[in-house]
């Protein structure tokens, strides 16, 4: 039964997820941005090496590396990071 229940939480959370990474500032997003330039530079961005194609994407591919940081991006965090790759990278419809 505890499974069932952590299973429902999960699921509910994930699927709330979305909208809440939707509502990032980009203007704090671009100054979080500047940790993820320790390790790579804005060409992975752009076309040829872009890899992310939806908003949707762009979310899930964020948030996977969240917490690679010390101490990890918090949801708003990587909401902020959202809204930033979008405005000045990918202007993908937010969908």
């Amino acid at each position: 039964m505890k499974r069932a229940a952590l299973a429902i939480a999960i699921v509910a959370t994930l699927a709330a997820a979305p909208l809440a990474l939707a509502l990032g500032d980009a203007e704090k997003g671009e100054a979080l941005h500047k940790s993820c330039l320790q390790c790579h530079n804005a060409s992975q961005y752009q076309a040829p090496k872009a890899k992310v194609k939806t908003f949707k994407q762009l979310q899930q591919e964020t948030a996977k590396w969240a917490d690679y940081y010390h101490p990890k991006f918090d949801r708003l965090e990587v909401a902020n990071l959202v809204a930033y790759l979008n405005r000045d990278f990918y202007r993908l419809p937010e969908q």
